[in-house]
C-alpha cells in the first residue's frame, strides 16, 4: 500500500537560524593551491589577520573533510578535471571561493592552455579579486559567504 505524503515546506524557525550561525562558524577549508595566491591565503592564516575568529583556521588534508573549497591561483586545462574531483568528493552542504584574478576570469593567461574562470569547472559561491588580494580583501570574501551561508536553506 502506498502512502501519499505531502512534500514538506521549509519553514524557516529559530533552529533554521541556530543551523545557520553554527554552519558559517564552522567551516573546514580545503585549499586548492595551484599559484601565488596561496601565499597570501597563508598570510590570513597567521596571527595578525586571525582567520580563527571566523571559524576557519585549520585546512583540511582531504576534500571529504572540507566544506569549503578554496581555490589560490591559476586553473588550466590539466588541472581542471582534478578540481572536478576534488569538488565531488565533497561532502554537502559545500561552498566554493574563488580566490584571485585568476582563478576568477584567468588573470593575464589569455590563452588555449587556462580555464578563463574557475565557474567553468564548478559552481563558485564568491568570488574575491585582487592578483593577488590583500589579506583584508580575503576576510571580507569569507565574510560574504558567511552571510550567504546564514540565509540560505537548511533543511537537508
Amino acid at each position: 500500500m502506498a502512502l501519499n505524503r505531502v512534500p514538506s515546506i521549509a519553514i524557516p524557525t529559530k533552529l533554521h537560524a541556530a543551523i545557520g550561525w553554527a554552519r558559517k562558524f564552522s567551516l573546514f577549508v580545503y585549499p586548492f593551491v595551484t599559484a601565488c595566491c596561496g601565499m597570501e591565503y597563508m598570510s590570513v592564516a597567521s596571527g595578525h589577520y586571525d582567520l580563527d575568529r571566523f571559524g576557519a583556521a585549520l585546512p583540511r588534508f582531504s576534500p571529504r573533510q572540507a566544506d569549503l573549497l578554496l581555490i589560490c591561483g591559476t586553473v588550466n586545462q590539466k588541472i581542471a578535471p582534478v578540481l572536478r574531483i576534488v569538488y565531488e568528493q565533497m561532502c554537502e552542504p559545500k561552498w566554493v571561493i574563488a580566490l584571485g584574478a585568476c582563478a576568477s576570469c584567468g588573470g593575464p593567461y589569455d590563452n588555449y592552455a587556462v580555464v578563463q574562470s574557475a565557474d567553468l569547472a564548478i559552481p563558485v559561491d564568491v568570488y574575491i579579486p585582487g592578483c593577488p588580494p590583500r589579506p583584508e580583501a580575503i576576510l571580507d570574501g569569507i565574510m560574504s559567504l558567511q552571510a550567504k551561508i546564514q540565509k540560505q536553506d537548511h533543511t537537508y
